[in-house]
């Protein structure tokens, strides 16, 4: 099995169940090989609660160690902006649909130039950026 890289969301229900999630989340992908990427970064950053800063701290910190950041480059950008341009026109997306969906189809387009695998809880938007741009991704039905 490849390499995957986890959506905010499920870093998000592995805070919610406890201040270890680190440990949970090596549970949760024992078999896998787990990137972080930048863009997840940034929403864990913007949405941490002070009491758990030091966790998304010691995960950018043990990423960024190993060398396992997936940071998205100018292809990336750009192939996000294209996708959500037509997905705005098949939805009749207004801007601030599409500016929801900027940092998901930012996370799909970084994680199918490098070949991983999204795992995520939020079936509906990235079912919708994989009909656009395809990439794998999945579904997790068993959070940590």
């Amino acid at each position: 099995m490849g390499p995957v890289v986890l959506d905010t969301s499920i870093y998000i229900a592995a805070l919610r169940a406890g201040s270890n999630a680190l440990l949970q989340l090596r549970r949760f992908t024992p078999s896998r090989v787990v990137w972080l990427s930048a863009v997840v970064l940034e929403e864990l950053y913007a949405g941490v609660r002070p009491s758990d800063l030091h966790v998304i701290e010691r995960l950018e910190h043990d990423f960024d160690r190993v060398g396992r950041v997936l940071v998205p480059n100018l292809n990336d950008w750009a192939s996000a902006g294209k996708v959500l341009a037509r997905l705005a026109t098949k939805y009749d997306y207004e801007q601030i649909g599409r500016a929801r969906l900027a940092n998901d189809a930012l996370l799909a387009m970084s994680a199918a130039r490098h070949g991983m695998t999204l795992v995520t809880t939020n079936a509906r938007d990235f079912a919708r950026l994989a009909s656009f741009r395809p990439f794998q991704w999945q579904v997790s039905t068993t959070l940590p």
